[in-house]
């Protein structure tokens, strides 16, 4: 097989279709024997056809490119599962807003991926293709596998406290959760509705650039300001202004970890930006305890039933969730949603001068065994504040694993996010390769 095809990215391919030196057909077929080829031991789909799909007609703007779907989305062509045995048969009426929009963009979607338990703590058994003896992250677990291992061009996740920036840092690739509401999550199981984003993993900032101004919109979307992607990409930000915030105590950094993101703030010192410490006002400390309380109330709210139906084929981290969930009262679950929207709006002035922030997705590498998918808790704050943010590859750990950085903006700033990760992503001059 030509690994080099494999790993090519979303944009390079598209722009190969466009010339029309390669068919769309014979691409998807590329990806599928991949997907195959590496299945027994990576496990990263819950469904893989035994043959290619055919590719979707016309040459849109995504004509030939392989979509990995995470098995919480719903599509009426393939099983959706939701990564729980009590929906292992089930088979959707119809596809979900992001999938319709896929392939109405000529997109075809390859085969669904491995997902926690409806995208909560109860890991599946996808591996990381870097290391099959560690973690993939989660939730989004089969979608970074997927994508780190050159099957597919494009992968869909969802994150509701760090289901795309941890996995994308543990995988070596990119993984972008724009702005709460930026992609329809209408045909996507819900976890936390007060936090849930969909977002997707690629190869580079461009090419995830160029799906998120493709995918942005929907029933029950956001209005936050479309852009578009030529050929050869995005204009890098200028030189930025950057907002370094060095992670709390807890949860603590590995050594390579907290060397890596100093590594990463002095080389964009050395390429023309200001990075300057920065620490957030001591009201920004009160995000952690607002989202469980909103994902303990969602979560409660979409899920007891399903837990009292179905206690043999309910895990016990979704009953904890459950179980917590249910004893949170109406008035503090009001007040937490009134508590994060104001500090979402707070956000913008608290880093007004800077152009993104800057810091980990991770506490290192990705952990061993399949027990857990890692620790959220660095993602946490920013998926509650519905801000944008973005993982990026930027380092090798000592075990031989991938470390990232992670670059936030405010509420909105997509387009000036993924500018200002361009002109990172060059700065850092770092190409992962499994």
């Amino acid at each position: 097989m030509n690994t080099a095809q494999t790993r090519r990215g979303l944009l390079d391919t598209v722009t190969m279709v466009q010339a029309g030196s390669v068919q769309p057909q014979d691409l998807i077929n590329e990806s599928h024997a991949r997907a195959a080829a590496l299945e027994p031991n990576l496990q990263a789909f819950s469904y893989l056809p035994a043959q290619p799909p055919i590719a979707t007609a016309g040459y849109g703007p995504l004509a030939g490119i392989a979509v990995a779907a995470k098995d919480l989305v719903d599509t009426a062509d393939m099983p959706t599962a939701y990564g729980s045995p009590i929906y292992a048969d089930h088979q959707p009426s119809d596809d979900a807003w992001i999938v319709a929009r896929l392939k109405d963009l000529s997109a075809t979607i390859l085969g669904k991926t491995v997902t926690t338990e409806f995208a909560w703590r109860h890991p599946g058994p996808t591996r990381n293709p870097w290391n099959r003896n560690h973690t993939p992250g989660g939730s989004s677990s089969g979608s970074a596998a997927s994508m780190a291992s050159g099957s597919v061009q494009l992968a869909l996740g969802t994150q509701t406290l760090g289901s795309i920036l941890r996995p994308a840092a543990f995988c070596g690739i990119v993984g972008l959760k724009p702005s709460f509401g930026t992609i329809s999550l209408k045909g996507v199981r819900a976890l936390s509705q007060s936090l849930d984003h969909l977002g997707v993993f690629a190869r580079r900032v461009d090419d995830v650039a160029y799906a998120l101004s493709l995918l942005m919109g929907g029933p029950g979307a956001a209005r936050h300001a479309p852009f578009q992607v030529a050929s050869d990409g995005l204009t890098p930000f200028p030189a930025p202004r950057i907002a370094w915030l060095k992670p709390a105590a807890s949860p603590a950094l590995e050594e390579s970890q907290s060397a890596l993101l100093a590594g990463a703030a002095k080389r964009f010192t050395e390429a023309g930006a200001i990075v300057e410490s920065f620490v957030l006002p001591t009201e920004f400390d009160a995000l952690p305890e607002i989202a469980a309380t909103l994902y303990g109330a969602e979560g409660a709210a979409n899920f007891s039933d399903l837990v009292a139906r179905f206690p043999d084929k309910t895990s016990d981290r979704l009953k904890a969730l459950v179980e917590s969930g249910l004893a949170i009262s109406a008035t503090d679950y009001i007040a937490a949603r009134s508590a994060q929207l104001a500090l979402r709006a707070a956000f913008t002035d608290a880093i007004a001068g800077f152009d993104a922030v800057l810091t980990t997705a991770a506490t290192g590498e990705a952990p061993e065994g399949l027990s857990q998918t890692g620790d959220p808790g660095l993602c946490v704050p920013w998926t509650t504040l519905g801000v944008p943010a973005i993982a990026l590859p930027a380092g090798i750990g000592p075990r031989g694993l991938p470390l990232g950085i992670q670059l936030i903006a405010p509420f909105g700033e997509n387009l000036k996010l993924l500018r200002v990760a361009k002109w990172c992503e060059a700065a850092l001059a770092f190409k992962a390769s499994i």
